[in-house]
This record gives structure tokens, sequence and C-alpha cells, in this order.
């Protein structure tokens, strides 16, 4: 761990406690009108960091949280709060990590450092795919184009807004919600949910 991802460990919590003070974005968005997706969940695949093709198929009838990451990010001690609710939820949830260097150049690892740093520092034992691009642009990750447009999945058009955003797939392959960087994978906006 560098100083400045050591720095922001320890600092964590201080982030995460200006998080819940008023007029903090703590952005929830729901699927509240249950729709539908247009193109199936389960049709994506992706690449695990060490190259092998992830088809999501294999996650038919778990509920599935997907996040974009980064190594030196205020919020990158997420990884222990996300392996801390894939220990918890290990049966009925997958979580699975897309690093991601687009904000600021926080994630400028290679895919093989960002495994080793993920399992020293958190112990992470979900899947972790290959860096790629979560925000809206021409390059964009077909699983956040799929995330981030209702001509795919029914109804959201939010993309990350900083690293550690967070969406929900529920059993059946629907988008359910989308939950901002700010909120805490163990809060209870997000276990509610489980």
């Amino acid at each position: 761990m560098t100083p400045r991802q050591l720095f922001m460990k320890i600092a964590y919590p201080l982030i995460m406690l200006k998080s819940k003070m008023p007029g903090a974005t703590n952005f929830v968005r729901s699927n509240v009108e249950n729709n539908k997706p247009i193109e199936s969940f389960y049709n994506l695949t992706a690449r695990l960091n060490n190259g092998i093709e992830f088809s999501f198929e294999t996650l038919k009838g778990k509920k599935v949280l997907i996040v974009n990451t980064a190594s030196d990010c205020g919020y990158t001690a997420q990884y222990d709060e996300l392996q801390k609710l894939y220990e918890k939820f290990r049966s009925s949830l997958a979580i699975i990590a897309f690093p991601a260097n687009d904000f600021k150049q926080q994630e400028s690892g290679t895919d093989a450092e960002i495994a080793a740093f993920c399992k020293i520092n958190f112990g992470v034992t979900f899947p972790l795919m290959q860096k790629s691009i979560a925000i809206n642009s021409p390059q964009q990750n077909p699983v956040f184009q799929w995330l981030t447009q209702p001509s795919k999945n029914g109804w959201n058009d939010i993309a990350p807004g900083w690293n550690f955003s967070k969406y929900l797939v529920n059993e059946e392959g629907e988008l359910s919600h989308y939950f901002a960087h700010t909120i805490s994978p163990l809060s209870a906006t997000i276990t509610k949910n489980l």
C-alpha cells in the first residue's frame, strides 16, 4: 500500500462521516415501476482480471451487486466492506468489481497489480474484472452500457458519478437499484434490499 493509499484508508471513516451530514449526496434510485430489461442481463459477458471470459448466465438466481472500483480513491476502503457483505450474503449475492481509471487517475495499476492490491490489503475473494471504462464514453464497458442505458436495462440512465457507485440486479436479471459512491456497502440502505 502506498502512503497515499494508507492515508486514504485511515481517512475513510471521516469521508463517510461527511456523507452522513445534511446536504450530502447519498443518491439512491430504484426501479419503482418494475420496468423489465429490454436486453437480457444474462446475455452479458466480461473478462476476469486473469483474462478468462465470465458469463453472466452463471449468475441466474442470485442478486448481483456491480461496482466500479479504484485503488487510489478515498472510497477504496469500501473493498473491505464489499468483502464483508460478500461473506455475509455469499449464498444469495454475487459481487463483481470493475476496476476503472475514470476519475482523476485513481486506478493506474495493471490487472495483476490491482488483484494483488485487493487480495493483500482487503482479502478480496469476489470476482475482479479487467480494468475498463465505466463512465459514458464510446469505449464504455458493455456491462456499464447495459447498466446505464434505458434502451438496454429498461429504466436507468445514471452512469457512475465516482468510484464505488453500485448497481443492484435482482434474481430475475432486472436492474433494481443504483446507489451512489457515498453509500456504504454495509449500510441498511443496501442490506435491506438483499
